[in-house]
This record gives structure tokens, sequence and C-alpha cells, in this order.
């Protein structure tokens, strides 16, 4: 217990807002940050985790520090905000917090202590009941998800009453706190509509699985997700029906969650995972991963009394846990992150408690050490502890959820605490969801029981009335041991029952036979597209087994989430642009960006160099003409390997930069979104060099300069450059008389045209062959009347082959150059330029 920190941080930094922000060492006060969508509807303006933590303190045996809270609390709180908050959150929370403080008020005074408490907290609980009871106002008696603290719901300064759905766990998590406010008061109101929501739910459940969906609507009672599992949207509804019949001893709770745990244990049970399925097709998994809330079950089934999965299950978390340091916020059934954040959730410490207390097994309490122990190597922070925003880098975010003191400090303590330590006997208390204490003898407090529904009688027989004597029901001390292992064995491998793990979407290969192979096992066919991209179809029908097809249905969903990911990443496009003669900068080609390696963005001057060809040109093996790419900006061809393996052979080669060139013919940044080149899953901090990714019609045309000057000079960069920022004096000069203005280019026919000395033929190719998209276009230097030239324009992903560039000089101007006047060009080019503003624009 000396491991934890003294001082619960809140006070110093962040009082009276709602929330620590343990980064940056200040309070979290809604409106006053940038919103953080649904999360933030627990914040309310009233002092959030200074409620939230009011027992923790009790329990702590932190007398004084607990009455000083209640005073604040008392005299400083404020409920009547006009702020609309979520109703479960709320009701967990701060009327959990309330209750659960008056009730340590009340044990304190009948010792002797805090004489001058005349039942605030319970007052304030009350004002707070009420003000939620507007969102219980719907036909079916399920609540309203939010409410406004003020105005209640419906009314137009409610700025709430217009939802139709809500979830399961919000629905159906509320009779404790709510029996609790009615026994303390005497007042059955609150009571009464818990248990109204509670009868609308049990009636709308499955009635051949008997599961219930995750979201509903709360005026039609029509399910609105079906899936079905013990995580998120429902956990604390099953949680509830227990222990509202372990606090208030109505049977009727215990039938219905005894009918529940069955239908649990039959189809979403699959020891040691729980899998969500779907309410009218139990046997048709919904989904490949888990999320980290489902880690309370374990501790539930303790209280139910059915210890063995309650010990499988909680190994497999564990050891989820100490290969990612952190139970990620969801993670796959092999054992891989699905989500990597991790705001401190206290659930799977809950469950090691709860089994320690069943077995007092020393190996949990190892299983604390360890949570304990990473909680102060990764997440502590100078002000407070910060929640983990990716569990893979170790990442923080900054954000400390009131449930993180008002839990997990309550119980680790709990775990390691001596009876001596406790400040009363925790076995006269019932822990809410939030772990807010509440007194078991509200079961014998005066309130009217709602009536048993018609048809239903409490059928014991196959249900156990007492908690399991572990030591009659494992009387080998090995036992447990010899449940663990098993799974230990099955995570460290990252797949149960499997030789080799499945394949992953970020390893993914189309070219590779064996992964086109898998794909075919799991039944998922790859349509090869004409822009050189790929199509994934499945058809779970043609996999070959039914664990296959499941693969294959997360497989699919990975790659979606990748493509999302990546573009949600999207960096923005590069420049090649040809500098050697006679180019001299006039050449621009839009290239695509990699991931990794040196980062254009952040160069001055960019990469310079002569290109050439390696040997191979795929560039997946070492390099055989490595001598004559060193120091050169290395030409590869598109497919066979990883982007990031041919980045390392030209490196090793002593190449200052790579091209690689789409070998799907015909494809063009005119026609397909800008490709960013992705990692190979490893990391890929060894690449220092740049990369960069051109179509198969822009690498043509530096194909083709190559093949006609043999010495090509280019600049890669984050967008073009002027000619004068480029060129010494002499390179300058050795350019000639320039082009006269404007010189149009037709880059994609070759002979490329050479317009850099007047012996040439000054026939512009403007006007002798019209400019379409497909072609790359180059401008000499000139401004509109808004003194914006065109060095202000960027290439816009998908311009890649119209692009206007400054070359750092007057045009030219020759009578004889054109049919076509020059105002004419002008006024072209301003129409031009007016588009491309548009379009970046519309890119923003």
């Amino acid at each position: 217990c000396k491991i934890l920190p003294r001082s619960l941080c809140c006070s110093d930094h962040a009082y009276p807002a709602d929330e620590l922000m343990p980064l940056t060492c200040r309070g979290r006060v809604r409106g006053l940050e940038p919103s953080r969508g649904d999360v933030d509807d627990a914040l309310g303006k009233f002092s959030l985790t200074l409620i939230d933590t009011l027992d923790t303190l009790a329990l702590l045996n932190k007398t004084a520090e607990f009455e000083k809270a209640v005073r604040r609390v008392v005299t400083d709180v404020r409920l009547d905000n006009d702020i609309v908050v979520s109703v479960f959150e709320t009701n967990i929370r701060v009327l959990g917090g309330l209750l659960g403080g008056h009730s340590m008020a009340v044990m304190l005074k009948e010792s002797g202590r805090m004489l001058w408490y005349q039942d605030e907290l319970l007052h304030m609980a009350k004002d707070l009941g009420l003000r939620l009871l507007p969102a219980f106002n719907t036909s079916s008696g399920l609540p309203y998800p939010r409410v406004n603290l003020r105005f209640g719901v419906r009314g137009p300064e409610t700025r709430t009453g217009t939802e139709t759905d809500t979830c399961t766990a919000c629905a159906g998590t509320i009779i404790l706190e709510f029996a609790a406010l009615s026994r303390f008061t005497g007042d059955p109101t609150f009571e009464a509509h818990a248990r109204r929501a509670l009868d609308f739910l049990w009636e709308k459940r499955q009635r051949n699985s008997n599961l219930v969906g995750t979201t509903i609507n709360i005026h039609s009672g029509e399910w609105v997700r079906r899936d079905s599992g013990v995580g998120a949207g429902i956990d604390s509804y099953y949680e509830y029906l227990l222990k509202a019949y372990i606090l208030l001893g109505d049977d009727q709770f215990l039938q219905r969650f005894n009918t529940h745990y069955a239908s649990i244990m039959k189809y979403i049970s699959q020891p040691p995972l729980l899998l969500d399925v779907h309410i009218h097709k139990p046997l048709l998994p919904a989904r490949t991963w888990m999320d980290s809330l489902l880690a309370f079950f374990p501790g539930l089934q303790v209280l139910k009394g059915d210890i063995r999965p309650a010990i499988e299950t909680h190994e497999m978390l564990y050891q989820v846990t100490k290969k990612h340091n952190f139970l990620p916020e969801a993670f796959t059934t092999d054992f891989r992150v699905h989500w990597a954040q991790h705001p401190l959730r206290p659930e799977f410490a809950e469950s090691t408690y709860f089994l320690y207390k069943a077995t007092r097994d020393p190996y949990y309490l190892e299983v604390g050490r360890t949570i304990l122990e990473n909680l102060n190597r990764f997440a502590r922070v100078p002000c407070g502890f910060a929640a983990m925003k990716d569990v893979r880098t170790g990442s923080h975010e900054d954000r400390m959820d009131s449930f993180f003191l008002a839990e997990m400090f309550k119980y680790l303590f709990l775990l390691f605490a001596e009876e001596e330590d406790l400040p009363f006997n925790v076995e006269d208390y019932i822990f809410t969801t939030e772990a807010h204490l509440l007194p078991l003898s509200l079961s014998t407090a005066s309130n009217s029981q709602a009536p048993t529904l018609a048809g239903e009688e409490l059928d014991d027989s196959n249900f156990e009335w007492t908690c399991p004597n572990t030591r009659l029901l494992f009387p080998d001390p090995a036992f447990p041991r010899n449940l663990r292992e098993p799974i230990r064995s099955a995570v460290d491998k990252s797949y149960p029952g499997m030789g080799r793990p499945p394949l992953r979407a970020q390893d993914f290969m189309a070219n590779n036979p064996e992964h086109l192979e898998l794909l075919r096992r799991m039944g998922v066919s790859l349509i090869h597209l004409k822009d050189g991209r790929v199509q994934l179809v499945q058809h779970a029908t043609q996999a070959v087994s039914a664990v296959a097809a499941e693969d294959g249905m997360r497989f699919m969903q990975e790659m979606m989430e990748l493509s999302s990911q990546q573009q949600k990443e999207q960096l923005p496009p590069r420049a090649v642009q040809i500098i050697s003669p006679p180019f001299f900068g006039r050449v621009v080609l839009t290239a695509g960006p990699a991931q990794f390696g040196m980062d254009l963005s952040k160069s001055s001057s960019g990469v310079r160099g002569f290109v050439t060809i390696a040997e191979p040109y795929n560039g997946c093996s070492v390099l055989s003409n490595g001598e004559i790419v060193a120091g050169r900006i290395a030409l590869l061809q598109r497919g066979q390997c990883m982007f990031a393996e041919k980045a390392r052979h030209i490196q090793k080669a002593g190449a200052i930069g790579g091209i690689v060139i789409d070998d799907n013919e015909g494809s063009s940044s005119d026609t397909a979104p800008l490709f960013q080149m992705a990692g190979d899953g490893r990391n890929t901090d060894d690449v220092t060099l740049p990369l960069l990714f051109l179509f198969h019609k822009e690498g043509n045309i530096l194909l083709e300069a190559l093949k006609e000057y043999r010495e090509v000079e280019v600049l890669l960069s984050d967008k073009a450059r002027d000619r004068g920022e480029m060129l010494s004096e002499t390179e300058y000069e050795k350019m000639g008389k320039p082009c006269r203005a404007p010189c149009w280019m037709a880059v994609s026919t070759p002979p490329l045209w050479d317009c850099s000395t007047e012996e040439k033929d000054h026939t512009s190719p403007a006007s002798s062959e019209p400019v379409h998209q497909s072609q790359v276009t180059i401008q000499e230097q000139t401004t509109d009347d808004s003194g914006v030239g065109p060095e202000s324009v960027q290439p816009a992903e998908g311009l890649g082959s119209y692009v206007p560039v400054a070359v750092g000089e007057e045009p030219a101007v020759d009578g004889d150059h054109s049919s076509q006047s020059v105002d004419s060009l002008m006024a072209d080019w301003e129409e031009d330029l007016e588009a491309f503003k548009q379009m970046e624009k519309d890119e923003l």
C-alpha cells in the first residue's frame, strides 16, 4: 500500500474543475477545452472528480481530507447548471458519488466524528435525482441518454430530447443509485422509474436466445444494434441485475440475471474468450475483437460463484496486459491491438481484487503488483496519471478520468490492504459499477416493492444460493495453475489453437503467392484494377472452415481500417523537378510521398542529384550497380517487394534518394488518387533517404528524358522551386536566351522539346498541338494584378501533370511568337491560376 501516491493530485491543480489534465497541470472545464464529443458528456461543471472520489478518501482512512472534501462539495458545488450531461455517467459518477459520500459520512458520524454533518450530501443527491427524472418521461420508461441539468428535456432551451437511441447499459445501470436514493429518503419515485426501465429491457430481450442487443430505440423498443456481448454498451446492465438482487433482496433480479447468464455461457463465452454474437443468430459471431470493458466480467462471475471461467478469462486478460503493458481499449482474438488507447480503466483491477478475495491465491497479488508497477512506470506524470494514447508506443493523452481515482485506487488499495488497514468492514457494503459504497442495510429500508410480473416465478433449482468454498471446489492447490498455463501459452503464441498467426492487413502483399493462398483459404478473392489498385471481396461460404472465414472477416475489417487510417494520415504531394539542361526546372512532376524516410517538408533545399536506374530495377535485392547508384537518386520499379525494402537496398548502395515508378501502364495522377507509400510493418527509422512515387505516365516522362539526354538531374522537394534558387550564375548563363513567353511544352510526347536556345524553332508546340490534362505544362514566370505569381500555387493531389512553375525571370516577348496574343495567353493563365486556387481550397 505504501507504493500508492500520497496525494490524489486534483485539488492542487484542477479544483474546482471536473477533471485533471495531468500533462498540462490544469483543470478540464467543459467549453474551455476542445470538444471530445460524447466523452465530455460526463462533465457538468459540478466538480466531478471531487464527488467521484469522496468514498475513496474515506476508505483510504483519510478522514480529515474526506471531511474537508465534503465541506467543499456542500459549499461550492452547483447542480443547476445550464449544461447537457449524460444521464448514465451523471448517475453512476455524481449521484453514486454523493450517495457513497453520504454513506461514509453517516458511518463516521456514528463513530463520533463529523458530528456537524446533517445529511447535506443526501439532500444534494435528491436534488440531482430530481434533475435526472425528466429523462425518464418516455412511453417505454427508458431514459433519454442526455438531460439538461437546469431545463430537463424536450423544451427548446434544453438542447436535448431529440435522441431516439440509447445503449442497454445506459438504460439498465440506474437501479442501484435510484433505489438507494429512494430508500435513504423514503421517496419511492426514483426506484420505481429505475425498475420500469429494467422491466422494459427484460421484456424486449430476444426470447429464443435470452440475449439483449447493444443499442435500443427508447420509444419503440426496437433493437438498433443487435450484437450482444458483455463489454461496451451492455456490461453494467448484467452487473446491476445481480447487484440489485444483492442490495435489494428481490428474487426477480436474480432470476433475470441467471437466465441471461446461462445464455452468455452458452453463446458468448468461448473460454477464455468472450465474443459478441447476434441476438437472433447467437451461433454467428458479430465481431472478431474484444473491448477492455469486458474485464469486469470475471469479477461478476466471482459474485455469481462461477470461479473456473472467471480464472480463465482473467488469465487471458492478464497475459494481454503483460504483452502490451496495459489492456488495449480493444484487442483481437489473437491478442493483438485493435484500438490502442488505454484511458486507465479499472475493470481488470476490479476483477483481480474479487478473485483474490474469493481464492486468497497470492498469484493475484502478483497481478496487482504488475498493474501498479506499470501505472507508475508508464502512466505516472508530474501532475498525476495520464491516459495512454497508444499502448504500443507509450504515448500519453492529457486525460485522467474521474474513475481512475474512484475505482482504480480503491480496488488496488483493497487488494493489498490487511484487515487492520480498513476503517470499516467492506463486507457490509456493495460496490456500484463506479465502485461507490452502498450499505447492504438498505435491503431492509422501507420502500414499496414492485409487483412480480405475471407468470414469473423464481425457479432456483439450477442455481446455487451461496458463494462457493474454493477450498472444497478446488482441493488441489495446483488446479488454478493448471487452468492458467495453457492460456498463457496461447497468448504467448499470439494465436490460440493455430500453428501460426493469421495474415495481417499491414503485412499483406498482393504479389506474394503465399499471401494469395492464405486469402483463398479465408474466402477472400483479389481483383486487380486498371489503375494498379486491388479490390478485395470476401465470400465466407468459400472459406475452408468457419475459423478461416472469421479470420477473413477480421482481415477485411483491418484492411478497411488501415485504408481509413492512411487516408487520415495523408501527406501532401511532393515534387520531382527536372533541373538539368534543357529543362532548367521547367518540368515538374507531382509525386506521392512515403510514410517513412526523410521528410522533404522539413528540408529547405530538398535533395538534388542525377538519376540512375537501379539494377535490378525492382530494387528487391542487393544492387549489382551499387558503385553507379552511389551518390545518385535511384529509379526503381514498383512491385515484388515492400517499398521500405527497396529503400533499404538503395540506401545500402549509397543512393541519396529514390523514385519508385508505377509498373501499371497508363496510370496517371490525373485519374488515380495520389499514392502514398506505407512501411513494411516494422520500424523504419533506419531509412533516412527520401523516397517518392510516380505514376506510370509521369515516371515515363523521366525515363524518356534519361533515354534522350543520359545525364538527368532532378530536385526532390516538397514543392517546385524558383529556378533562380537552384542554379548558379554560370549555370544560369548556360541557358542562353530564354524561351519566348509563354512557352508551352508537351513533354509527354518524345522527343522532348528544347526551347532554351534561339536557334530552335520558335513555333510553340501549343500552337500546333492542343495541351491536354495528360500533359505537363511549363510556364515562364508571370504575375497577376494582385501580385500573386505561380510560385504561390502548390501542386494539388490529382493535378500531377498540370503544374505551373516559376522560373525567376521576366518573360521575353516576341510579336512573331504565336498567332495567339500575349494578352490572351495572360488571360488564360489567370483563369488557370484561379482554378488552381479554387482546387487548393477544395483540398483543404
